[in-house]
């Protein structure tokens, strides 16, 4: 059995919520999880939809990539 390991170098990550506390509690998370695999926040998109009722609706798309 052979074992081949290599680095991620790239890592793109999507996050949804009511609310923007809990989507950046989310992202958050994920930065320091992603911190011990050795990657950074490249960048960060992110947008904001209101449905016909009037409630919001938060998407965010992050970027991770390898720090050198």
């Amino acid at each position: 059995m052979n074992f081949q390991f290599e680095m991620i170098e790239d890592k793109i990550e999507f996050f949804e919520g009511t609310d923007l506390k809990m989507i950046e509690k989310k992202i958050n998370d994920q930065i320091e999880y992603n911190r011990a695999i050795m990657l950074g926040v490249h960048s960060v998109s992110h947008q904001m939809h209101m449905d016909e009722n009037g409630k919001t609706y938060y998407t965010a798309v992050v970027h991770f990539k390898i720090k050198k």
